[in-house]
C-alpha cells in the first residue's frame, strides 16, 4: 500500500513542477495566440476579404467594420480582446515579470502575425485584453483614449494620448510591477505604429514618421 505521506510529497512534486511549468506555458501561448488574425477570419469568413488590401492594410477592427459591418466586429472584437489575455492567465501571479512578458508577446505577435507573413494590426485590443488581467486600470485608459478618439472623429490622437499616459498612471495607481505590464504592451503598439503596415520603397522621411506617430498614417 502507498503511505500517506508518498501520496502527499507525489502531489507537492506536481504542483511545484506547475508552478515552474506555468510562465514557459502562458509565454507560448501568448506567441501562438497572440498571432490568430481573428478579425482577417471574420472578413474572409463573412465576406470572403482579406483586410490587409483594406484601406491602409491593417488587420484591425475599423477596417473589418468597413467591410463587414458590426456584427462581425462585435465578435471579432472579443476575440481579440481575450486573445491577450491567455498568456498572462496562464502564467499566473507569482511571476509577475513572465506575465508582463506574456502580455507584450501577445501585442507583438498580433501586431506581426506569423499567419499573416509578418502583417496585422495595432495591438490595442490584445492589449486591453492582457491588461484587463495584469493591470486592469491600463485597460482603463487604453479604452478612454479609444472614446476621446471617437468624439473628435480620429482615433489616432486619443490612442497616442492613451499610450503616453498608460504607463505613468500604471505606476502611480498599481505600481512598477503594473508599470513593467504597461510598457510591455506599449513596446509593440508604438513599434507598429512608426513602422507602419509595409516597406516603402526607398528611405523614410523624417516626417513620415512624424505622421504616424501623430496620425497613424503616412500623410497630413
Amino acid at each position: 500500500m502507498q503511505a500517506p505521506g508518498e501520496s502527499v510529497d507525489r502531489e507537492r512534486g506536481a504542483m511545484e513542477r506547475w508552478r515552474t511549468m506555468r510562465p514557459w506555458l502562458g509565454l507560448g501561448a501568448a506567441l501562438v495566440v497572440g498571432g490568430i488574425p481573428f478579425s482577417n477570419l471574420a472578413a474572409r469568413l463573412t465576406k470572403g476579404v482579406d483586410l490587409r488590401g483594406v484601406g491602409n492594410g491593417t488587420v484591425s477592427g475599423t477596417n473589418l467594420y468597413r467591410v463587414a459591418g458590426f456584427g462581425p466586429l462585435a465578435v471579432a472584437g472579443v476575440l481579440e480582446i481575450g486573445k491577450g489575455a491567455v498568456g498572462p492567465l496562464i502564467v499566473g501571479t507569482a511571476h509577475p515579470a513572465s506575465r508582463a512578458l506574456a502580455a507584450g508577446i501577445g501585442v507583438a505577435t498580433h501586431n506581426w502575425s506569423p499567419f499573416l507573413r509578418g502583417a496585422g494590426g495595432r495591438g490595442l485590443s490584445p492589449a486591453i485584453g492582457a491588461l484587463g488581467v495584469v493591470a486592469w486600470p491600463g485597460s482603463v485608459v487604453l479604452l478612454a483614449g479609444m472614446a476621446a478618439g471617437k468624439l473628435v472623429g480620429h482615433a489616432a490622437p486619443g490612442s497616442l494620448a492613451a499610450q503616453a499616459a498608460l504607463v505613468p498612471v500604471l505606476a502611480r495607481a498599481r505600481g512598477r510591477r503594473s508599470a513593467l505590464a504597461g510598457a510591455a504592451v506599449l513596446a509593440p503598439m508604438l513599434a507598429k505604429r512608426l513602422l507602419g503596415n509595409g516597406p516603402r520603397s526607398g528611405p523614410v522621411p523624417g516626417r513620415i514618421y512624424l505622421y504616424r506617430l501623430l496620425l497613424d498614417r503616412d500623410e497630413p
